[in-house]
């Protein structure tokens, strides 16, 4: 039995060593211009910093060009309820390629845009979703705040965007 067990360990890391080994010389799989971690780190430190300073507990996501998560912090005391919220905003932004402020403005009753917010599974269009752009202007992303007033949202999702512009 410990023949077998140690046979099988022997295996076992060798394939694991094996399939290291294949993804540490395989091909490159983050693109130039994709959000880094290190980026999405940045963009929440820089929120989080701007939510204490206004004394308000909030729900931060990041999302990718794909408007996928990439980062989320939750402070401590924020609303439950705002993390669907702040990736929504996210998203929404990311996907329409404007903050989620001018996205509601363009979907009131009687606007071109009227209903939207029904579409991809739901969106938010509220101000607290904004664009993450790299110093080249290119859209790498988007962060979504939620936990204070639109306005307190949006100046802290600001303030996490404002950190990949320099």
């Amino acid at each position: 039995m410990r023949k077998i067990i140690k046979s099988l360990s022997l295996a076992l890391c060798m394939l694991f060593l094996t399939g290291a080994l294949a993804l540490a010389d395989g091909p490159k799989k983050t693109l130039p211009g994709e959000l880094t971690l290190e980026q999405a780190q940045k963009v929440l430190k820089a929120a989080v910093v701007k939510a204490e300073e206004i004394k308000v507990p909030m729900n931060i996501s990041v999302v990718d060009s794909g408007g996928n998560l990439k980062a989320f912090y939750r402070m401590d005391d924020a609303f439950i309820g705002s993390v669907d919220i702040s990736m929504k905003k996210a998203v929404t932004a990311r996907y329409f390629n404007m903050p989620t402020r001018a996205l509601g403005a363009a979907s009131q009753v009687g606007s071109p845009l009227y209903g939207i917010e029904v579409s991809n599974n739901g969106l938010i269009i509220f101000a607290g979703g904004v664009l993450l752009v790299d110093k080249n202007n290119v859209i790498i992303g988007a962060v979504g705040v939620s936990g204070g007033s639109v306005d307190e949202d949006e100046s802290v999702a600001m303030a996490g965007a404002k950190v990949l512009a320099k």
